[in-house]
């Protein structure tokens, strides 16, 4: 949560400056501003009969699966909520940071893969992490920023409750 904080006081110091920072800085920033560890973490409090105290500092060692998280759930973010952010006069994104200079990787990419390669966390712990960045690619897909207009989810969500999905056992 400290980190977050800090990150957003930054955030707002670039604002205040007026500021587009490199894209390696803005991302930089962005993952910290993700809250994707803050997140996970919460999930992973449900989870007590599976969850270690191994396994919520593992959350803090900058996993590939938590950076490619970090890295979705943002660019998401950004590209969905662009036109709104910019029409209120918010920080440069990730979109202003790319157009200022160019080097993305596929996050979907590093996703898959470490879900596909044996590792010492849970599968079940690992899903929270494909979670999210699945409810980024909800969130803010088609360009719009369900997050902070989530009336946009609407027809999802009236989706589920009409046809529900059956829950396994």
């Amino acid at each position: 949560m400290q980190r977050i904080v800090q990150g957003y006081f930054s955030e707002a110091k670039w604002l205040n400056e007026g500021y587009i920072p490199t894209f390696e800085e803005y991302i930089s920033l962005a993952a910290e501003t993700s809250a994707v560890e803050l997140i996970t973490s919460f999930a992973f409090l449900g989870m007590d009969d599976i969850a270690t105290k191994e396994d919520f500092d593992w959350i803090s060692t900058n996993s590939k699966i938590i950076n490619a998280a970090r890295l979705i759930g943002r660019l998401m973010g950004d590209i969905g909520s662009h036109k709104f952010e910019q029409k209120r006069g918010h920080n440069p994104s990730a979109v202003e940071c790319y157009m200022k200079r160019h080097g993305v990787t596929n996050a979907w990419t590093d996703v898959n893969e470490e879900m596909l390669k044996p590792t010492a966390i849970s599968m079940s712990l690992l899903e929270r992490v494909l979670n999210y960045s699945r409810v980024a690619q909800i969130l803010y897909k088609d360009g719009y920023d369900a997050f902070t207009e989530a009336y946009k989810l609407k027809d999802q969500v009236l989706l589920l409750l009409k046809d529900p999905l059956p829950l396994q056992e």
